[in-house]
């Protein structure tokens, strides 16, 4: 089977998203933790180290911008403010499928060596779907997509209900865990297996850890929803009338990463879904994520400049930050122990159980 992608489709994707439209229909689950305040923190705010170590290289903040896609156009733009706000802020980024890169007679632009040009020292992710393991893409296809941006690392990324409620969609993933599983073992570079969307289940983590992936992104539910993408994007009545039944499919986004981060205790973990600001991302980290990645909530800067996604991520640095500062927290370390409050019914929140 062919791998290609049609441009029309990627752009309508970013048109719901940048709409509105996309929003899930069950919350994170970030607004039912709350961490006990420290009013005398022993701490100079700006001395606090955010600083994170993926993929063999030392962030200044564990930050992942997601995987994000368009036509050629677009992506050429927007991937190029992403790579230049990445490098210039010491975070990591994620480029969206390189499908159509692939199935190209030459260089993608926004997908080729201009990428690692613009971000020489950012770990890079390069991206295609696990469905698509199954209908022709193999490790030749998988070397190709990290030499065409230089990438450390390889995500693939799990769509199966956005697959369901596309028209068209690969819906026989018969044999793609065996064909993920050959893959982690020969490829010569790390493997990363996320989500998009509607969450990793502790035992679907537990077994990709045991595959051997380098890491998992949760993407629990509270983000976009891909069903309601698709909804959106859906002519036939009957197949909008499907993907509406699943606008709040799947598990919060703190509650799988708390669970990931029991059932797998020494991975490494992505916390993503519905991370709207600093304050979010300091939870995800001590309910047990070594990154955060965010996707839509930086999708408009994005859209702007490069200047407007350095403000994003600025701002958010800063939540985090003050986080730390009203925690009482000198770094990450020390963030992931930091005390919580108890939840509305008195029991305590989740507590990292790393």
């Amino acid at each position: 089977m062919a791998l290609t992608d049609s441009p029309d489709r990627k752009d309508q994707h970013l048109d719901v998203i940048l709409a509105g439209k996309a929003r899930h229909g069950r919350a994170s689950g970030f607004a039912d933790i709350h961490f006990v305040h420290e009013a005398l923190p022993d701490l100079d705010h700006g001395k606090i180290d955010l600083g994170a170590d993926f993929l063999g290289r030392r962030l200044k903040a564990p930050l992942l911008i997601s995987a994000m896609t368009g036509g050629p156009d677009r992506a050429e733009a927007i991937n190029a403010r992403l790579a230049e706000a990445a490098q210039h802020l010491g975070i990591a980024l994620a480029v969206g499928s390189q499908r159509t890169a692939l199935a190209a007679d030459g260089p993608t632009p926004g997908l080729d060596m201009a990428l690692r040009l613009k971000a020489p020292d950012t770990p890079i992710l390069a991206n295609i779907g696990a469905a698509q393991l199954t209908r022709g893409f193999g490790l030749d296809e998988a070397r190709r997509v990290l030499d065409m941006i230089a990438a450390d690392a390889l995500i693939v990324h799990l769509n199966p209900l956005q697959e369901a409620c596309q028209p068209g969609g690969d819906r026989d993933w018969w044999g793609v865990g065996a064909a993920l599983q050959s893959l982690v073992k020969a490829l010569d570079a790390p493997v990363v297996v996320k989500e998009t969307g509607a969450g990793l289940s502790a035992a679907t983590a537990r077994r990709l850890v045991d595959m051997g992936v380098a890491a998992i992104d949760v993407a629990g539910a509270g983000g976009s929803n891909w069903a309601s993408v698709e909804r959106e994007r859906a002519v036939d009545l009957d197949d909008k009338a499907h993907a509406a039944a699943f606008s709040d499919w799947g598990i919060p986004t703190a509650r799988v990463i708390a669970e990931a981060r029991a059932g797998c205790p020494r991975a490494t973990i992505i916390g993503s879904g519905g991370v709207r600001d600093g304050v979010d991302a300091a939870k995800a980290i001590r309910l047990g994520a070594d990154m955060v990645g965010q996707a839509a909530g930086v999708l408009t800067a994005a859209a702007v400049s490069t200047e407007a996604v350095v403000a994003h991520f600025q701002t958010m640095i800063r939540q985090m930050r003050t986080v730390c500062f009203c925690t009482g927290s000198p770094n990450l370390t020390a963030l992931r122990k930091a005390p919580l409050q108890t939840w509305a019914d008195g029991s305590r929140s989740p507590a990292n159980t790393r």
